[in-house]
C-alpha cells in the first residue's frame, strides 16, 4: 500500500467519525428538548367534537387541548379535576364524571341524586352564583345556558357552553363526553347496554299497544295545559325517541318542530292522543276523571292517561330517559289493547 493511500484512508475514517459524532450530539440535544418542563402545547384547531383535539407536548394532568365551542377556540384541561357542571351531569355520571359543583335544582335529579351526595350547590339553574364557582377553584365549567354569564363564568375557568338542543340524544350527549374526557370506550360500553334496555322497553310496548295509537305530552300548568315535543321533557324523550310513539297526526308537525305549545281548555280534544302522559303535582287521575272537559276525552274514559310528578318526567338526561322510558314501559304493557 502507498502511503499516499494510506493518508487517504485516515482521513476518510476521520470524517466518518466526525459525522457520526454530530449526528449523536444532534440526536441528544432533541431527546433533551422532547423531555423539559414545559407545559406549553402546540394544538391545531379542533372541529365541534372534542376528539378532533390535538394533544401534544405536555406532562401529566397539565396537559390542555383545543376545542371548538359557540364562543370559538378554547384550551381544556385533558384531565379536569375539578369541574362545575350546570348542565349535562346525567352524561357525566354515566362516565363516572363527578363535578364539585352543580345547581341546586339538578342535585335533586330523581334519578341521581345519591351519585351527588356532597356536591355543591351553586345556586339556581340558569342563574348560577358566580362568588360560589369561584370559592370551588374550578378547572373546567360546562353548561347548557351562559347566555348571561358566560363573560363572568369564562375568566374563573375554561367553559364549554353546548346551547340545549345541540345534543339531540343519548348517543350524542354520551359521545360528545366520552370524546372530551377521553372515556371513548366507557361511552360505548354505557349506549351498548342503554340501547339493549330501550330495545327490550320498546319490545314490551309494542306487544300490548297497536303501532298506531297517537300519544300526548302534556303538563299541569293550573290555569292553562302544556303540551310539549320529543326534546323537551316531561317524558318526551321517552315516549317519542325511545319508544318511537307519535303526536295526533293533526298537531305532529307543529308539536315535533315548535316542541311546546300552552292550550286553553278547549284545545285540549285537539291535542289529545290515544295516550296521555301527564305531568301534575296536584292532580290525580280520579281528578282528570271528574272534570267535564278531561273527563270527555277517550284517552281518560279508558284509563290510558298517565300521571306522574315533576321530579319525575322534568328531567331528560341519559339517566332519566332510561328509567323513564322503563317506567312507561311497565305501565304500557299492562294496557289492554
Amino acid at each position: 500500500m502507498l502511503f499516499s493511500d494510506y493518508l487517504s484512508r485516515r482521513r476518510l475514517t476521520l470524517i466518518v467519525m466526525v459525522l457520526i459524532t454530530a449526528l449523536m450530539i444532534s440526536a441528544c440535544g432533541a431527546a433533551d428538548t422532547g423531555n423539559g418542563n414545559s407545559n406549553t402545547e402546540t394544538v391545531q384547531t379542533a372541529a365541534s367534537d372534542p376528539s378532533k383535539a390535538v394533544e401534544t407536548n405536555s406532562e401529566g394532568d397539565s396537559k390542555v387541548k383545543t376545542i371548538s365551542t359557540v364562543h370559538g377556540d378554547i384550551e381544556v384541561p385533558v384531565h379536569p379535576q375539578r369541574i362545575v357542571a350546570e348542565e349535562y351531569l346525567g352524561s357525566l355520571i354515566a362516565l363516572d364524571v363527578i363535578p364539585v359543583g352543580a345547581p341546586g335544582l339538578t342535585i335533586k335529579n330523581y334519578y341521581f341524586k345519591e351519585s351527588l351526595e356532597g356536591i355543591e350547590d351553586i345556586g339556581d339553574y340558569g342563574k348560577p352564583s358566580v362568588e360560589k364557582i369561584v370559592a370551588l377553584n374550578p378547572d373546567l365549567i360546562i353548561t347548557g345556558n351562559a347566555e348571561k354569564t358566560y363573560e363572568q363564568l369564562s375568566k374563573i375557568a375554561p367553559t364549554i357552553v353546548i346551547p340545549y338542543g345541540d345534543l339531540k340524544n343519548a348517543h350524542e350527549e354520551l359521545t360528545y363526553f366520552g370524546e372530551l374526557f377521553g372515556k371513548e370506550e366507557e361511552a360505548k360500553t354505557w349506549l351498548e347496554e342503554y340501547d339493549r334496555r330501550i330495545a327490550a322497553a320498546k319490545a314490551k310496548v309494542d306487544a300490548a299497544i297497536p303501532t298506531d295509537a297517537t300519544f300526548s305530552i302534556m303538563e299541569d300548568g293550573e290555569k292553562s295545559t302544556w303540551v310539549y315535543g320529543d326534546n323537551f321533557g316531561r317524558g318526551g324523550q321517552a315516549v317519542y325517541q325511545a319508544l318511537g310513539r307519535k303526536p295526533p297526526s293533526g298537531v305532529a308537525e307543529e308539536i315535533l318542530e315548535k316542541q311546546w305549545a300552552e292550550l286553553t281548555a278547549e284545545m285540549v280534544s285537539k291535542y289529545a292522543g290515544d295516550y296521555i302522559i301527564m305531568t301534575s303535582n296536584s292532580s290525580t287521575m280520579e281528578d282528570y276523571k271528574a272534570d267535564p272537559i278531561w273527563g270527555s276525552l277517550p284517552a281518560v274514559n279508558k284509563g290510558q292517561m298517565y300521571v306522574w310528578p315533576e321530579e319525575r318526567s322534568w328531567y331528560y338526561d341519559p339517566l332519566a330517559v332510561l328509567a323513564q322510558t322503563e317506567e312507561l314501559a311497565d305501565w304500557l304493557s299492562k294496557q289492554d289493547r
